[in-house]
């Protein structure tokens, strides 16, 4: 893992996303990447040069220049935060549209992960950088760690793997494999068991065995919970073992094989206190 990318909007919950980020980033020898983007309502999203000279008012201009300024200086105080010491910290300042700024500086910068901060599903819409957070966990191409609050440990030691058990899973499989090699960790595969979508626990825990085989995973425990729906269920199982990280991964749009794109990873996502990896391993319009 070379490059953590950081959105932030200078609020709480991003500086506990810059906290979280900077812990692995140390962990895993990484550079790590704070974006800030200036909104404007344009298509596109370009570096902080020049951009006096583009049509508009000079009060406009004017207003964009004193808020680069100010920005300049946040960016600035933010890196230079003693927290950061020994980590190769990058400032990238950008102007334009949220959501297109983040990709672009992903495919940019070939991020290998991107850590988000989150005020949870009462203010959905007001994730760090409004609702562009959602469109970045559905579209990245790299895995996405939105945390909601403080975790109450950063030492990641027990992982959630909630899993459809998909042959697509294998990039992300190293994903967490990964953060348990970090961290030491012990990775706990769930599969949720809802009335519209029921198995029997022997023939769900083969094949979640043969899973983990397959995928080679060490130091794992394999359940099955049952629930009302996917996400209450992953939620839930999280709270029973005190989890410090819940992983999805997804290759499609709908139903719990599809975790992610669809609404299951948006809801775990704003309702869980605990931090969520998610990654999407097939893209699909």
């Amino acid at each position: 893992m070379k490059k953590i990318l950081v959105p932030t909007d200078f609020s709480k919950p991003a500086q506990i996303a810059i906290d979280v980020a900077a812990d692995i980033a140390r962990k895993a020898n990484s550079e790590l990447i704070l974006l800030h983007v200036v909104e404007e309502a344009t298509g596109g999203s370009f570096n902080i040069e020049g951009e006096a000279s583009r049509e508009s008012s000079w009060e406009d201009r004017l207003f964009t220049m004193r808020l680069i300024e100010k920005t300049k200086k946040q960016m600035a105080k933010a890196a230079e935060d003693p927290k950061l010491d020994g980590i190769k910290v990058k400032q990238e300042l950008r102007l334009g549209n949220p959501f297109h700024g983040m990709t672009k500086i992903i495919t940019e910068q070939k991020v290998d992960l991107v850590v988000m901060g989150t005020s949870g599903r009462t203010d959905l819409e007001q994730m760090i950088i409004g609702s562009n957070t959602e469109k970045v966990v559905r579209h990245a191409h790299c895995p996405v760690l939105t945390v909601y609050k403080k975790p109450a440990s950063l030492d990641f030691k027990n992982i959630v793997y909630a899993t459809s058990m998909s042959k697509d899973e294998e990039v992300f499989s190293r994903i967490v494999k990964r953060a348990q090699q970090l961290y030491d960790s012990t990775i706990h595969l769930v599969r949720i068991n809802t009335p519209g979508n029921f198995q029997r626990d022997a023939i769900v825990k083969k094949y979640m065995q043969d899973f983990a085989k397959k995928l080679q995973l060490k130091n794992y425990t394999i359940n099955v919970f049952n629930d009302i729906t996917e996400e209450e269920g992953i939620i839930y199982f999280a709270d029973s073992i005190n989890a410090d990280l819940v992983s999805m991964a997804t290759h499609g749009r709908t139903g719990f094989a599809h975790v992610l794109a669809g609404s299951i990873a948006e809801d775990v996502i704003g309702h869980s206190k605990r931090p969520v990896l998610t990654f999407v391993t097939k893209h699909k319009k």
